[in-house]
């Protein structure tokens, strides 16, 4: 059986005129039309390809070799290219464009800006649909994630305590203000890591590792990098977190612990505007 609104391995059944028939098991054969049919490597009967399937506007079953931005159950940014009397269209990288019921609308939309949605499928239509309602897709079980923890986000909400983020496609989290240190905008895909979890349940989320195994790197990439420069880097504690992020990933902060730390254990010097390897 095929799954609608994700990327299946079906086996070509037939050819024709208009495009080879797949295998979809208890659906029955699916049509990959000839515009999908790779041109590079030839399809036979009996051989393997990877499409992605879903219903045509006569909602019967049809396959593409088109790559989708989100699969069903997946959470995306998406850019809203069209509203009208039916609802809102959104591109999600396929020629049939990926509806927004205004029912599942959290906001006001434009033409032009970006959703964060997830993509669901209608269990009445089989149609996929895309919601801007998210909390009811997000698990609200208690987590199993640890103090330091690598993690991809979705950054998803601004706040007044920072930005909403997905965890793994799976839970919510807080990028606090005091964390953000770099250019952070909704629909960012950004590898973050577990701050705390809190006995509330509620986490929160740092951009850049936590914990004595991050400030271990950071001293090694300080020293490893003023070794490559000649013993001198022209960047100190007085400089813009913007350049501090840029050279070295991190927050002015977090910069500024590094080298107090390797200035009192007698390894660098710190001026204005550079420190110098001892």
């Amino acid at each position: 059986m095929a799954l609608i609104g994700r990327l299946n391995c079906l086996q070509v059944v037939k050819h024709t005129n208009f495009g080879l028939y797949l295998d979809g098991g208890a659906d029955g054969e699916i049509l990959l039309p000839n515009r999908y049919i790779p041109k590079d490597t030839p399809s036979e009967v009996d051989d393997w390809l990877n499409v992605f399937v879903y219903l045509d506007s006569d909602d019967k079953l049809i396959a593409t070799t088109e790559k989708p931005k989100v699969q069903v159950g997946e959470f995306a940014s998406l850019k809203v290219l069209e509203i009208n009397s039916i609802g809102i269209f959104l591109d999600w990288g396929l020629s049939k464009d990926l509806l927004l019921p205004y029912s599942e609308e959290k906001r006001p939309l434009q033409a032009g800006e970006y959703v964060v949605v997830h993509v669901y499928l209608d269990k009445h239509t089989r149609r996929i649909t895309a919601t801007a309602r998210l909390d009811r897709y997000l698990d609200n079980s208690p987590s199993a994630y640890q103090a330091g923890q690598a993690v991809e986000l979705l950054v998803a909400e601004p706040t007044e305590m920072g930005f909403k983020a997905i965890i793994n496609n799976q839970h919510w989290g807080l990028i606090h203000k005091n964390e953000v240190f770099k250019f952070v905008r909704v629909g960012m895909r950004e590898q973050g890591y577990i701050k705390e979890v809190r006995r509330d349940g509620k986490i929160s989320l740092s951009l850049q590792p936590v914990g004595a195994q991050a400030s271990d790197a950071l001293h090694d990439k300080i020293l490893g990098l003023l070794r490559d420069k000649q013993g001198v880097l022209m960047i100190s504690d007085k400089s813009a977190p913007e350049a501090i992020s840029a050279l070295f990933g991190v927050s002015k902060g977090n910069f500024k612990k590094a080298i107090g730390a390797l200035y009192k254990q007698g390894l660098i010097v710190i001026a204005d505007d550079r420190i110098t390897l001892v």
